[in-house]
């Protein structure tokens, strides 16, 4: 399984990759959303992508849009992983194609559970 992890800051893709590694998921990293268009056309699709918010070029929600629009995606699973903590960030979110939401920060445990909830993981 491929997980895609989109996330400006150098840290957090470092984090990330390092748990989902943790839960036999290869990752690919990608430094906003149209970094990880690119890596879509370029690797195809992935199971899951792991996607902040605030990011330069495209945003994590444009990404969102971006992907629903596309068949040849509609079968990744996106979860939004971001510090935007209001309810109605988490709605707007979940009601433009996210299919889960994690607040940061976030451990090696949530995504465990995340990507069980998904069906990622058994």
């Amino acid at each position: 399984m491929r997980a895609l992890i989109i996330d400006d800051s150098m840290a957090m893709r470092r984090m990330l990759a390092a748990y989902v590694q943790g839960l036999q998921v290869t990752p690919s990293v990608a430094v906003d959303g149209q970094d990880a268009v690119e890596v879509l056309e370029r690797e195809g699709e992935f199971e899951v992508a792991l996607v902040d918010w605030d990011m330069p070029r495209m945003n994590g929600m444009d990404f969102v849009r971006h992907v629903k629009k596309d068949p040849r995606w509609q079968n990744m699973k996106l979860v939004m992983v971001t510090a935007h903590v209001n309810p109605d960030d988490i709605m707007e979110a979940l009601t433009t194609g996210a299919d889960d939401y994690l607040m940061k920060p976030v451990s090696s445990e949530m995504i465990e559970d995340k990507f069980r909830i998904l069906g990622l993981v058994a």
